[in-house]
């Protein structure tokens, strides 16, 4: 099962990994290895990918960088192709997602001596431009019966589904919504009837694929391999204002 049918799917520039991904997702199909167990996997990545960059191993950070990407994509497709999708999964995957992002900042805020302050608004703008992308995508998922593993409105916690525990839901349900809720709030304040509103042409999300958390991951392996570790930060902070842009857009127009 695809994330959204073949007609209404688009070009994602921050998916670049999902060929990759399928490969990994079909070789471990009939093994025992679980989504989680792949999601435990982009979570080493991650975090080797910190100690890279704290080490100023630019190349090497890039890299892990790159397959923590391919990796965040991976478990997802084998629990597709497995046929067993999961609450616990997906909050478990969204949970490692924000808190390596914050590693991230810290370790690039660190290796470019940058003001505490930068370090805070530039990943508070990163999750915002994220939850921007997802709650676009996901209403787009919704209006025509893709994954609906994920919902536009993270208010109640979910029903287990078969083979997986309700306690589990209960707590990574509980972790996503104190990290995610106030950006979630955020954005639904900003745009509350997105969902209402006409279906999202193809270029338009392709626009705001360049949020997606794969195309972030993409420009700060690029810009440290390139030398500009310093304006990474400063990137995001100021790249924040496309949010701005991308709902006034989607207001006037869809």
């Amino acid at each position: 099962m695809s994330k959204l049918p073949k007609q209404h799917k688009f070009i994602d520039l921050s998916d670049y990994g999902r060929p990759i991904a399928k490969i990994i997702a079909n070789s471990l199909k009939n093994t025992s290895f679980t989504p989680i167990h792949v999601t435990i996997s982009f979570i080493i990545s991650g975090l080797i990918a910190m100690y890279c960059i704290i080490q100023e191993y630019y190349w090497l950070a890039a890299f892990f960088l790159i397959l923590k990407s391919i990796l965040d994509a991976a478990d997802g497709e084998l629990a597709r192709v497995k046929q067993k999708p999961s609450y616990t999964g997906r909050y478990l995957d969204s949970v490692a997602d924000i808190i390596l992002n914050a590693l991230f900042i810290i370790s690039i805020g660190y290796v470019t001596d940058t003001n505490i302050w930068i370090c805070i608004l530039a990943f508070l703008g990163l999750q915002l431009q994220g939850t921007l992308y997802n709650y676009y995508y996901v209403i787009l998922r919704n209006k025509f019966d893709g994954d609906t593993t994920s919902r536009v409105f993270e208010h109640k916690t979910p029903i287990a589904l078969k083979g997986e525990k309700q306690q589990h839901v209960n707590i990574l349900f509980g972790l996503y919504t104190l990290l995610y809720g106030a950006f979630d709030r955020i954005i639904y304040s900003l745009d509350p009837t997105a969902d209402k509103g006409k279906v999202l042409p193809k270029f338009f999300m392709t626009s705001v694929s360049t949020f997606g958390l794969g195309f972030q991951l993409l420009i700060i392996a690029v810009m440290l391999v390139a030398g500009l570790k310093a304006f990474i930060l400063p990137f995001f902070l100021m790249y924040t204002l496309m949010v701005f842009v991308f709902i006034v857009i989607r207001k006037i127009f869809f």
